[in-house]
């Protein structure tokens, strides 16, 4: 599996290639569902990666413990 900076870049240059507008129909339909599909793997990846994020809160004890990071 390519990994997250891999995916992005390909994402990229389907995004140039469709910019361009001097694709035949049937490749731009199929670009657009590569990126479709890259976009959808990068959200996911996304996804996982923030769940992992945590932040440590000091408790009135002194401790240090561990609480999912919740974006905005």
């Amino acid at each position: 599996m390519a990994s997250f900076e891999e995916q992005l870049k390909s994402l990229e240059g389907i995004v140039e290639k469709l910019e361009k507008g001097d694709l035949p129909l049937e490749e731009s339909i199929l670009l657009f569902e590569q990126g479709v599909t890259l976009s959808n793997a990068c959200k996911q990846e996304l996804e996982t990666a923030e769940g992992k994020v945590q932040i440590l809160l000091k408790q009135k004890n002194g401790e240090m413990k561990p609480q999912p990071f919740e974006g905005e």
